[in-house]
């Protein structure tokens, strides 16, 4: 798991219990690993090849549930547009949050294929990857190159010369802001899988709820891997679907119950442990 205080970017993935926002740092809530790709349907199907639900409003010309406003953002898959990421080899990406909105990071979806290779971000910029189809070959500067599957996570420290590349089908979700030292540190390479992180003992069943309306000052930028639900963003109620992303400015209040027959699992950037004014 990444440092506590050292770096910008935290990758929280939970199965939604009544304390799965509040102990997000201790742990990854239970969830089945299952990054071996012989899942069928793949684990996140509904993120790679979401459908629109309820099924009759897939043919409502014009309709999409995506909403935006001054402190908060729904951005539902039929609104993604993808196009090629700039200097990437053979890959489609979508952004889905961006500085356009308010937010001080990007967070997007790279589809990649066989022969993909990624690009660098901008000079100073950190980035995080997560696997959630196919898999990746990523190669650090002079070191051996890692396979990232399924669930599998990389946080590249700005300025890290890397590269990902796809020989098969594969979608990244990919987190990128600016990075702000703190006097001489450096961050480390992180790279691992939430198989391989402590789990915290949350189920995450339908009908529970995160027990605190949350305001603070840090912003989020969330994607919804399994299930279902309602979340509050401001004095607004969204029923939100695996698939769907979400951005949340400070302070803006918010809250969420899972609902359906699934738990609630999704993939959560949080600016924590530093000095607001930093």
């Amino acid at each position: 798991m990444v440092p506590a205080g050292h770096l910008l970017l935290l990758l929280v993935l939970a199965s939604l219990g009544v304390a799965a926002a509040a102990g997000a740092d201790e742990g990854f809530c239970s969830a089945e690993p299952s990054n071996d790709g012989s899942q069928w349907p793949p684990l996140y199907s509904k993120v790679t090849s979401p459908t629109l639900a309820p099924v009759h409003l897939q043919d409502l010309p014009g309709f999409t549930r995506s909403v935006l406003k001054k402190d908060h953002a729904v951005i539902t898959p039929e609104s993604h547009v993808f196009s090629p990421l700039p200097n990437w080899t053979n890959t489609l990406g979508a952004y889905l949050i961006s500085p356009a909105l308010g937010a001080h990071f990007t967070m997007y979806l790279a589809n990649m294929q066989d022969g993909s290779k990624s690009a660098l971000p901008p000079k100073d910029v950190e980035r995080l990857i997560f696997v959630v189809q196919g898999s990746t070959a990523l190669s650090v500067e002079s070191r051996t190159t890692q396979s990232l599957l399924v669930d599998s996570y990389a946080y590249l420290p700005a300025n890290m010369k890397h590269s990902v590349i796809s020989d098969k089908p594969t979608t990244l979700v990919i987190f990128e802001r600016r990075y702000t030292s703190i006097g001489d540190y450096q961050p480390d390479l992180v790279v691992g899988s939430t198989d391989k992180q402590p789990l915290l003992e949350t189920p995450g069943e339908p009908g529970e709820y995160l027990n605190v309306k949350e305001v603070h000052y840090n912003q989020h930028g969330l994607l919804l891997l399994e299930g279902q639900g309602i979340y509050r963003l401001g004095n607004s109620w969204y029923p939100v679907q695996a698939g769907d992303t979400i951005w949340m400015a400070p302070f803006v209040p918010q809250w969420y119950a899972a609902l359906g027959k699934t738990k609630s699992r999704y993939l959560l950037y949080k600016d924590v442990n530093r000095n607001p004014l930093i």
